[in-house]
């Protein structure tokens, strides 16, 4: 497990309920954790697990009760329909990225290494992170930084990027931080450039509208009691989750019948759920996850 720890495993694990004669799905495999953890507790029952990205074949175990799929989860109805597993008992999302593709200094996901402005799940996707430093204007820049990265600054970066990219061309994590570093705040230089990052990552992968793609499906392969269980890990997505879990949308706006009671497809299930003080020690990428849980009401 050295691709990816699993996160909130155990909490993960109870917000499924797993049935062991049940189909869940996995949408973000990754290195495994949560899908190996699956498998244990099935008996007759099947795992699909989606990943966009190739190299997580590598960690794939030699399971019959386990289909691979290396898609975007954005297109779970589709698969889900080919294989005939409709409805489902469980949908599992960590949308975290994992250890590995962060430590992959070619992927261009990481602060710390120097490496190509690469930044895409899916290596097939056509769209860099370079190409979106040196190929939008100005105003579009800002608009990623701003609602992507949460930066107040978003302007002043935009307009600092087009400026030196009239001379050279920004090809590498590195000359990307030596040209932002001035915007950095002293002793909150790691937070702000993960936000540059993140803005990035988050315009690449197209994540966001991804997401809304998979929660709204999600109502359409889930049994009335299906669970849906979501690990997020900033306030843009967790915010979207929340809404959807709470109210059936994006926006939150709970709709109620004529005697009060809340008209939602779907209905939150207990707290929100953090990782312990001995989780975020014993793995500080967990630091900022969030879990929520849901269940299909009809």
């Amino acid at each position: 497990m050295t691709y990816h720890v699993p996160v909130l495993l155990n909490e993960c694990i109870d917000g499924l309920e797993i049935n062991p004669d049940g189909v869940y799905v996995d949408v973000t495999y990754g290195g495994g954790g949560h899908s190996a953890k699956i498998l244990e507790k099935l008996g007759s029952g099947q795992l699909i697990a989606f990943d966009q990205d190739p190299d997580v074949r590598k960690n794939l175990p030699k399971s019959d009760s386990l289909i691979f799929i290396n898609e975007n989860f954005r297109y779970i109805k589709n698969f889900l329909k080919l294989y005939k597993v409709i409805p489902v008992d469980g949908i599992l999302a960590d949308l975290g990225i994992s250890s590995w593709q962060i430590d992959q200094a070619e992927r261009g996901f990481s602060t710390r290494f120097d490496g190509p402005l690469d930044m895409r799940m899916d290596k097939k996707n056509d769209l860099t992170a370079e190409r979106v430093l040196n190929e939008y204007d100005q105003e579009k820049l800002t608009e990623v930084f701003r609602l992507y990265g949460e930066l107040k600054s978003a302007r002043r970066i935009a307009s600092e990027i087009v400026f030196q990219r009239k001379n050279v061309p920004l090809t590498t994590t590195g000359e990307l931080k030596n040209v932002l570093q001035k915007f950095a705040a002293r002793g909150k230089e790691n937070k702000f450039f993960a936000q540059v990052f993140q803005a990035l990552r988050i315009e690449v992968n197209n994540e966001l509208e991804s997401l809304k793609e998979l929660l709204e499906n999600s109502l359409e392969v889930l049994k009335p009691g299906g669970r849906l269980v979501v690990i997020s890990y900033h306030s843009l997505e967790d915010r979207l989750v929340k809404n959807f879990m709470r109210s059936g949308n994006f926006l939150g706006e709970v709709e109620k019948d004529f005697f009060g009671n809340v008209l939602s497809p779907v209905k939150p299930v207990g707290k929100l759920i953090v990782p312990d003080e001995e989780e975020q020690e014993r793995n500080p990428r967990s630091r900022s996850a969030k879990l929520r849980i849901a269940e299909k009401i009809n």
